[in-house]
């Protein structure tokens, strides 16, 4: 995993499993990595990775068996999904709307591109 310096470490992790959970690479009630694991893998400080863990937690992504290790909630991909699309729409749209004027590119440029 490349990590780039405008966005916390602990949140680029996040990001990367609300990816995996999307793509179905973890599935509801799938363990994933340990704190340990995932740190060695990743090569960060395991507090780094407790912090990623915690705020998925939070979030109601993951959940953690005490003594078993960390799971995928049933619920988890619609958790990321509505999420993401909020910061879409919210965050990250307004900007693509405001070049998509500034450069004069159309809704059928777009669509253009998609077919």
């Amino acid at each position: 995993m490349d990590f780039n310096s405008h966005k916390p470490i602990y949140l680029q992790i996040c990001d990367s499993i609300f990816e995996q959970i999307l793509e179905e690479k973890f599935n509801p009630e799938d363990r994933i990595l340990s704190v340990r694991e995932l740190s060695a893998e990743l090569g960060v400080n395991p507090n780094t990775v407790m912090r990623s863990y915690e705020y998925l937690q939070n979030e109601g992504v993951i959940y953690n068996k005490r003594g078993i290790g960390y799971f995928v909630n049933e619920g988890a991909k619609s958790i990321i999904l509505n999420r993401q699309r909020e910061i879409f729409i919210n965050d990250e749209l307004p900007v693509i709307i405001r070049k998509m004027k500034l450069y004069n590119v159309s809704i059928a440029d777009l669509q253009a591109l998609c077919v």
